[in-house]
């Protein structure tokens, strides 16, 4: 029997909050790969809220996604057919597999991974883009000093995980912001945050009063929306916003009604002397050795720990990329596509 490659293709560009019906699911036989190619099968498949963007037709830092074409993606598999002198049967690689079930590749921002350094699932996690993103822009914009406060959303995340237990390796007091009362008692009890606060609880403005004494030095935005509505007052003279997302706003297709708060933005910018810079990560790829070597010694010694929402079956990726946007996630989401012979 023919092997099949199952891919979710961009069957529409939402309007809003993506749906079901944006999605394909479509089934061709299994390609073989030609000189200087390999074929790979995917056994994670990684959801990251940048997807969101390349849905739209509108113009950004990347191509968007094609009509009728895999959805975009990074993801983790093994090479089951080589013609490329670099790769072999066997090799555990990571790159753009999109979302599918196998993937022709000639090598291009390939990576291969080792399975007895750390666990295969992590190279689109703490050890992939992700870790990477909280690496870089924390340190490199965000500059934590010891006995600063810093406060991350989105604080269970994949990259807010991470932002908050850096910061305690720096000396910083770490502040999350989270979805529930589950979630920030991970981030405090299992991450060691020094505090946890649910953005839904009637008092949180007040509570995040309380949990800021001191006002706040560095704020990791991952947000937007309320939740930065009710920091920004707190921010501190010369305090730094390194902007990496803003996934309460991802699915408006008009501006919010209300007054316009821009001026008073832009006054409180210039008084208090802060710093917002966005980032994309894409930008920032020299600084990859540095992040593996730092953040691989830091997860080996359990300094930095993570946790992963793995969804098992290739066909529940849309549901579980639309509850993504709504943070009904828990850690990491990963779509486990194939069995992983690594994983004990």
């Amino acid at each position: 029997m023919t092997e099949m490659n199952k891919q979710w293709l961009l069957k529409s560009r939402p309007v809003g909050e993506p749906t079901p019906d944006n999605f394909e699911l479509a089934e061709s036989p299994v390609s073989e790969p030609a000189e200087g190619q390999f074929l790979v099968k995917v056994i994670y498949m990684s959801l990251d809220p940048y997807m969101r963007g390349r849905m739209n037709a509108s113009k950004s830092y990347a191509v968007s996604a094609e009509l009728g074409q895999p959805m975009t993606g990074s993801g983790v598999g093994v090479v089951v057919k080589s013609r490329h002198k670099g790769f072999a049967e066997g090799d555990y690689v990571m790159g753009m597999t999109n979302w599918q079930s196998y993937w022709l590749s000639d090598g291009t921002g390939v990576m291969k991974l080792d399975p007895a350094r750390a666990p295969i699932s992590t190279a689109v996690g703490v050890l992939g883009m992700p870790g990477l993103t909280a690496y870089v822009g924390l340190l490199d914009i965000g500059q934590p000093k010891e006995g600063e406060t810093v406060v991350v959303a989105a604080a269970s995340g994949a990259v807010g995980s991470v932002v908050g237990q850096v910061a305690k390796i720096k000396g910083a007091r770490a502040v999350g912001i989270a979805g529930s009362k589950e979630k920030c008692d991970f981030v405090e009890k299992e991450l060691g945050f020094d505090i946890c606060l649910n953005y839904k609880d009637p008092d949180f403005v007040a509570k995040l009063h309380e949990a800021c004494p001191k006002g706040i030095d560095v704020y990791f935005e991952n947000v937007g929306g309320a939740v930065f509505e009710a920091v920004f007052p707190l921010m501190n003279d010369f305090a730094r916003i390194p902007l990496c997302g803003r996934i309460a706003n991802y699915n408006m297709t008009a501006d919010p009604e209300g007054p316009n708060k821009l001026p008073a933005f832009f006054g409180d910018m210039l008084v208090k002397r802060m710093t917002l810079q966005g980032f994309i990560i894409s930008d920032r790829y020299n600084r990859l050795p540095d992040f593996l070597r730092d953040m691989g010694a830091w997860v080996a010694a359990g300094e930095v720990k993570y946790k992963e929402d793995i969804v098992k079956g290739i066909e529940k990726a849309p549901e579980a990329f639309i509850g993504l946007l709504k943070g009904a996630n828990f850690g990491k989401l990963l779509v486990q596509v194939s069995d992983d012979p690594t994983r004990k």
